[in-house]
């Protein structure tokens, strides 16, 4: 089959199309023949070997972490999907590849594909989607009229946690460039803050959570915009030892990680509010109890731009650029 594959961790030119064999099919796998596959700054991560002190993949790699698709075979065991049906999901992240023309994936990590969506559409979702959820119900366990601030509120992450939130019945806020406020106050902001012109920390005072996927000091000003008890989760913070202990980390890098977040969870501590890093997991189920949320229109796909397979190495340079204008960049192999 075609793929798109990591020779080495770096620059653009590690990276290139070749023939790899097709994937094998477990007793639990569904193959998938992928029609689109989502972009994410997360792939770009990877291929430049931003996390291979905890996720050591080998090389040559193929990249690639949403999918939709059509299953074209199954398992012995599998027991929720046949021939024929359209899926989508984002893979386990020690199984991602969807920068590719099949990928095997465990039925546990698979959802139907939401009916009211393109194949392009739904490959936008799956991390992103399931990142908010993980961050906004799973930790935060947000409520109704609780204080929400989302950062890059028309960004890929940050469109649907805008959309999630407001579902969950929660006041948003969120910080945008000049030429996406409108985006994000029908996305459903109910406070929009253009950071080229104003200082989000002057602003807001007294938020319950923040999801923040800038990190540095952005962070550092999430922290102080909440409330005494309030969260703080972060994406591009430093690792914490929690997440350190989820992975099931050697001591050298447990104590690394600690070291990491240290300066942060002082801070966190000192204001009375606390700081948790989310690496996000694969999870059909919580994509079966977005797909409601989906399907009636609450939470949309905000897609900036398609480009075909065949321009995937054009596609991460887009997004390494900064060249989106809002949401996600997709590749569709049709």
């Amino acid at each position: 089959m075609k793929a798109f594959m990591v020779e080495k961790y770096g620059d653009q030119a590690g990276m290139r199309a070749a023939e790899a064999p097709d994937p094998q099919v477990g007793a639990d796998d569904v193959l998938v023949k992928i029609h689109a596959a989502g972009v994410n700054p997360l792939d770009l991560r990877i291929r430049n070997g931003d996390f291979k002190t905890f996720l050591p993949y080998r090389l040559p790699l193929i990249l690639g972490n949403d999918l939709a698709g059509t299953v074209v075979r199954v398992g012995p065991s599998v027991t929720r999907f046949a021939v024929g049906d359209e899926v989508y999901a984002r893979p386990d992240k020690d199984r991602i590849g969807t920068f590719a023309e099949l990928i095997a994936v465990h039925q546990d990590d698979l959802a139907p594909k939401p009916a009211t969506l393109t194949m392009p559409e739904a490959a936008s979702l799956p991390l992103v989607a399931l990142t908010a959820w993980q961050a906004l119900v799973e930790r935060a366990r947000v409520q109704p009229g609780q204080k929400v601030l989302i950062h890059a509120g028309a960004g890929g992450l940050g469109s649907i946690a805008v959309q999630l939130a407001k579902a969950l019945g929660a006041h948003v806020a969120t910080t945008v460039s000049t030429a996406k406020v409108d985006l994000a106050r029908d996305l459903g902001a109910d406070v929009v803050i253009d950071y080229r012109t104003q200082d989000f920390e002057e602003v807001l005072d007294g938020y319950d959570v923040v999801l923040d996927s800038l990190g540095g000091e952005n962070l550092a000003k999430s922290l102080r915009v909440l409330k005494p008890g309030g969260t703080a989760i972060s994406v591009a913070g430093p690792p914490d030892p929690a997440f350190a202990r989820e992975l099931g980390a050697n001591p050298v890098l447990r104590l690394a990680m600690t070291a990491l977040s240290s300066k942060t969870r002082r801070q966190a501590k000192r204001l009375g509010v606390t700081y948790s890093f989310l690496f996000m997991k694969a999870s059909g189920d919580q994509l079966r109890e977005l797909t409601p949320l989906i399907d009636t229109g609450k939470v949309r796909p905000v897609v900036d731009r398609v480009f075909p397979f065949d321009e995937t190495l054009q596609a991460m340079e887009y997004v390494e650029k900064g060249r989106a204008k809002a949401g996600k960049v997709v590749v569709s192999m049709t």
